[in-house]
């Protein structure tokens, strides 16, 4: 997670940067809403990975769920009918 609101900061600051020097504000204002925005997007890319990773956990645990439950039923013995 640290690393996603790394990157997540780091974009943050970056499109900050570039949309106040677009805008050719001064340095302090270009510095305080990078700073805002490299937190806003940290913190809303630490969310995004947390419920992308939780997904992705879920996901595999069913699809190993879903194989053991087919190998348990390919193991078990089928019941064989008489002929008389």
């Amino acid at each position: 997670m640290k690393k996603m609101m790394t990157i997540g900061g780091l974009a943050g600051f970056a499109s900050g940067l570039a949309l106040g020097l677009a805008q050719d504000l001064s340095w302090p204002a270009i510095l305080f809403r990078s700073s805002v925005a490299a937190v806003a997007a940290g913190l809303l890319l630490r969310w995004w990975a947390k419920i992308w990773f939780t997904s992705l956990a879920q996901s595999y645990f069913d699809q190993v769920a879903e194989a053991t439950a087919a190998a348990a039923q390919a193991a078990s013995p089928t019941p064989q009918t008489k002929r008389t």
